[in-house]
């Protein structure tokens, strides 16, 4: 007894079939592409109509609303059953010997693709492009909302069809098509590191640290004495001419005895500031004087001025 009604419509094909996996029949290839398997009688109607080549056809559950395309790869399955990929099957929401409806559709060749993988690994693949390349030969045509299985390396991966033009079901036979990919299901974008409070204050504090840095002062410390001994007072300024010839210690013409060499005068004379070459007062100084300068008449305080270069003369000679 014939469970099935062939009655044909016109010059389309339109039947419903029993449908099962792959599994259920010898051929394990299906399972890499869209193609399907149908009954001979299928190919009898489909021979005595004028449609395109190659045979496309649209799936429909009924029970579902869901709507998917594939093409046909042989005509050997029992009368009444057809044997599809397992993951068309998913996509239909089918199950082992639900129907499904099946009539012959035309497609317009596509031009654009969008695909997004459901896991981050199948862009890990050496090269992602030329395996989609290779298991996209099997396939006759795509449908929008679809998920297609690429197999690789003894693994599965699924890649969702989430856009597709000129229409949302194209056929990608002999057709250059553009394929674009989204990012996968499972991808999360990298954090970006916040900086945290303590370095933006660091910051804050390193580019005020120059402001508060102190000026250079120049020509500023202490006086030292070449004797290496501590200076009390802080030594004179620059004299006027009268009063470097006051404080100039007299030396005899004959020569290595001084009138003021006692050290009473050593002690004066530190006090006044003066430096002492040696602190040994009765070797007596070397400096011998040459020549004294014409005692000068002594100005007024009120009009004494700096004058520069006066004073008595010395010969380093002995």
């Amino acid at each position: 007894m014939q469970y099935f009604d062939y009655r044909y419509h016109g010059t389309s094909f339109e039947q419903t079939y029993r449908c099962y996996p792959a599994s259920f029949i010898d051929k394990p290839q299906i399972e890499n592409g869209d193609k399907i398997i149908m009954p001979p009688s299928a190919l009898d109607r489909l021979a005595s109509l004028h449609i395109d080549y190659p045979m496309l056809f649209e799936l429909h559950n009924t029970a579902t609303e869901r709507v998917s395309h594939c093409g046909v790869l042989e005509f050997i399955a029992e009368e009444g059953l057809i044997y599809m990929p397992y993951w068309m099957m998913e996509n239909l929401l089918l199950k082992e010997g639900d129907t499904v409806r099946i009539k012959n559709v035309t497609l317009p060749k596509g031009t654009y693709v969008k695909l997004q993988p459901h896991t981050s690994d199948f862009l890990s693949i050496s090269n992602p492009k030329a395996i989609l390349e290779t298991t996209l030969r099997n396939f006759s045509c795509l449908t929008t909302g679809d998920s297609i299985m690429v197999a690789y390396n003894n693994k599965k991966y699924y890649i969702d069809i989430i856009e597709s033009k000129p229409s949302s079901a194209i056929t990608i036979i002999e057709t250059d098509c553009e394929v674009d990919f989204a990012p996968p299901l499972d991808y999360k974008e990298p954090e970006r590191p916040v900086s945290s409070v303590p370095s933006t204050k660091t910051s804050t504090e390193d580019q005020a640290a120059p402001a508060e840095e102190p000026t250079f002062n120049p020509f500023t410390g202490s006086g030292r004495r070449l004797d290496g001994k501590s200076l009390k007072h802080q030594p004179a300024s620059v004299s006027s001419p009268s009063g470097s010839k006051e404080k100039q210690p007299a030396v005899s013409n004959g020569g290595g005895q001084a009138s003021t060499g006692s050290t009473s005068q050593n002690s004066s004379r530190q006090s006044q500031g003066k430096l002492v070459f040696g602190s040994n007062a009765s070797r007596g100084p070397v400096l011998q004087k040459h020549k004294e300068a014409p005692k000068e008449e002594q100005p007024p305080k009120e009009e004494q001025k700096f004058q520069a270069f006066t004073g008595k003369k010395y010969s380093l000679k002995g």
